[in-house]
């Protein structure tokens, strides 16, 4: 169902997880935006079930400026610190300029409608924040964004829709800084914003620690929802 292609850039170029799905015609596709952990099997499930649901899906490996095919877990202390190494290593606005790329490959996919949606998650949560600022993307979703607090004020850029999910117990982005988001994008016209009582970070992946099978099935619910509403 998924396949590895090559996405060209000026810099070089960079490996993505394509998922394609079944039957013909031209669907909206979703660019799924990586956590810390690299292109690993969380992030293929996530674009093989946007597949699923009838997107052509499409997952870049946004590490490959550091180190390429990236694949952590975070079932180990060693696997967690590398994690964090990469986070820190991480050039935010190359990353952005890559995902720009990916937008633009997929969308001259055959199989692309031409709108293109994402989605992002933990680190991929604050990239989906500013992919939906800085890039043409036609709708964007963030998941536990984190480092959002310190980006509030590009939201005066945003032209496109934006959902955004916040864990109300997240370790990764406390009660501080979630209080600094929600005060500058509450009333943001385009920003739909839900936060998640009892949530901690990651709460939407599966097999993780602090996932949450009831808070994880409404806000895919609700990415979904969104998804169609403004894609198609």
């Amino acid at each position: 169902m998924g396949e590895y292609i090559t996405i060209t850039t000026d810099d070089g170029a960079f490996e993505a997880y394509l998922a394609q799905p079944s039957g013909g015609g031209k669907r909206p596709a979703i660019v799924v935006l990586q956590e810390v952990f690299g292109v690993n099997q969380v992030m293929r499930d996530i674009t093989h079930g946007l597949a699923a649901q009838g997107y052509l899906a499409i997952c870049p490996d946004l590490f490959w400026r550091i180190e390429p095919g990236v694949e952590l877990t975070d079932k180990s202390e060693a696997e967690w610190k590398r994690a964090f190494e990469l986070f820190n290593a991480f050039d935010v606005d190359e990353g952005i300029k890559d995902i720009q790329a990916t937008i633009d490959t997929v969308r001259v996919d055959p199989g692309c409608s031409g709108k293109v949606g994402a989605v992002g998650f933990c680190l991929g949560g604050l990239l989906a924040f500013l992919t939906a600022t800085r890039t043409d993307i036609d709708a964007s979703v963030s998941y536990y964004g984190v480092g959002l607090d310190g980006r509030v004020a590009e939201a005066e850029k945003l032209t496109q829709p934006l959902l955004m999910h916040i864990a109300e117990e997240d370790q990764f982005v406390p009660k501080p800084a979630q209080a600094v988001i929600l005060a500058a994008l509450k009333d943001q016209a385009g920003i739909e914003l839900h936060t998640y009582p009892g949530c901690d970070h990651a709460f939407a992946r599966e097999g993780g620690e602090h996932y949450d099978d009831a808070a994880a099935k409404l806000a895919n619910g609700r990415t979904l929802t969104f998804f169609k509403k403004v894609l198609g």
